[in-house]
């Protein structure tokens, strides 16, 4: 897409304008760059014109130094909302020098006579705010400073979240464990624990509260836990108007000058506390690890969304089933249950439906059962079960009962209708004399199950083991 900026009847304005301006096409690349924007990016015109937002010459930050994202980026983020973004400070960090250059950033969508948004163009103006937003003209040397080096805003001291810090240098991260990106943002009350003084934490905030310089002695923790004392001597900053935006603490760890007798029998309290509620924990993570186990027993033997057994615990059963009946003389019958024409009530009236079915039906032979007998899920809309019967016109009469439960399952709808089903059952009799794996047993039953849906379903058919 060609600009045509003499439409604009701007060029003339921006060329001379002490505000950097930038241009960019619907597609994110730069189409016109003003002087003062060549100069606040350091960069020449050719150089500038064509370059989208993916390119790898653009680093930028927020105010936290935070690195942002591309779709962070002010003329992604007015492309996509339609918002102006009015007055925010981004960063454009040197990759070589790690410098940071500040910007108060203004940007918004300009559309051409007749031509529709997405063919329109986002201007985003720039000034220099570095002098009024670098808050340390000595970074370099409080980053290899060897005491600990803390920026917070000073505003919101006595909020849940507040003071934020805005800065913390190297000496900060080696004595804390804390990485820089952990903790920008976050409140020093972060390291603080129960056995931080809570005087000496209220005298350091009524004296910030009062934008006042405070020195106190703390206790403090690492991200380990490891607690050690500081020397801190806070002092307000203050801005070129005389006014105080944030608060340094410089601090130093005075531990073992601090652990005279009396702080060592303090500590070896805390240690005796803290050995009480680690022993509280492991029996709370005992406990939690025994309920994980059931659940996990559960999750391997029960059917998520039915809650009856799976296949796997089906199995396990029917093995000791049929040992009882071959001790006993009994016989064993082994049936496989299908819902007749599922796919058709899962395409009609959604899978919440169909999952409603399952667990209708799974309830009713779950009440149809005795005790003693096996129910299960074996997957999809297909169910097993197993019984101690007395012969095979037994087997009959449970697969009618069967029949007749199903027929009764019957899921609500909205508006008021229902949903109804039936099942195809498929049934074989194991006599005591009869030696029949698992496999086999559930293949007899199989066949016939099939046998009962050829035969227009909604039926039963009942085979003998071996014949």
């Amino acid at each position: 897409m060609e600009l045509d900026l003499g439409a604009l009847n701007l060029k003339n304005v921006l060329d001379h304008s002490l505000v950097g301006v930038v241009i960019h096409a619907w597609d994110t690349s730069i189409v016109y760059a003003n002087p003062r924007a060549m100069d606040l990016l350091e960069m020449d015109y050719d150089n500038l014109i064509g370059l989208s937002v993916h390119d790898s010459h653009w680093h930028f930050v927020d105010e936290h130094h935070r690195r942002l994202m591309v779709y962070e980026y002010p003329v992604n983020r007015v492309r996509k909302s339609g918002q102006k973004m009015i007055n925010e400070i981004l960063g454009k960090v040197d990759d070589e020098t790690g410098d940071v250059r500040w910007f108060l950033v203004n940007a918004y969508v300009e559309t051409q006579s007749g031509a529709s948004e997405t063919k329109g163009f986002v201007v985003v103006s720039f000034n220099d705010v570095t002098d009024r937003q670098s808050l340390f003209s000595y970074e370099h040397i409080l980053e290899n400073a060897g005491d600990v080096v803390i920026v917070t805003e000073a505003d919101s001291v006595d909020g849940p979240f507040g003071p934020k810090i805005v800065y913390v240098n190297r000496a900060f991260e080696q004595l804390t464990g804390y990485s820089r990106e952990e903790v920008i943002g976050e409140t020093p009350r972060i390291l603080q624990g129960k056995m931080t003084d809570e005087e000496a934490c209220r005298r350091i905030r009524e004296a910030l509260e009062k934008k006042q310089g405070v020195r106190e002695t703390l206790l403090n923790y690492s991200k380990s836990g490891r607690p050690y004392w500081l020397d801190m001597n806070i002092m307000p900053l203050y801005d070129r108007n005389g006014e105080i935006t944030h608060f340094a603490a410089i601090e130093r760890d005075v531990t073992e000058s601090v652990f005279n007798s009396q702080q060592l029998e303090r500590r070896n309290t805390e240690l005796r506390q803290i050995k009480d509620s680690l022993n509280k924990l492991v029996e709370e993570r005992t406990r939690q690890l025994q309920e994980a186990n059931i659940k996990l027993e559960k999750l391997a033997y029960y059917d998520a969304l039915t809650g009856i057994p799976n296949r796997r615990c089906f199995v396990d059963q029917l093995e000791k089933l049929l040992g009882f009946c071959r001790r006993h003389q009994y016989v064993a019958m082994v049936g496989i249950l299908d819902i007749d024409d599922f796919k058709h009530v899962n395409d009609t009236h959604g899978h919440a439906v169909g999952d409603e079915v399952l667990v209708s039906l799974a309830r009713t032979l779950a009440q149809h059962f005795r005790v003693e007998d096996i129910v299960a899920r074996l997957g999809g809309e297909e169910f097993a079960f197993a019984s101690v019967i007395r012969d095979k016109e037994s087997s009959e009469t449970v697969c009618e009962r069967l029949l007749a439960s199903a027929r009764k399952t019957s899921i609500a709808l909205s508006g008021g209708d229902s949903v109804s089903i039936t099942v195809s059952i498929g049934a074989c009799c194991l006599p005591p004399e009869q030696v029949c794996t698992i496999e086999a047993s559930l293949n007899c039953a199989d066949e016939a199950l099939y046998r009962a849906k050829r035969s227009g379903k909604d039926r039963y058919e009942v085979s003998e083991a071996g014949k």
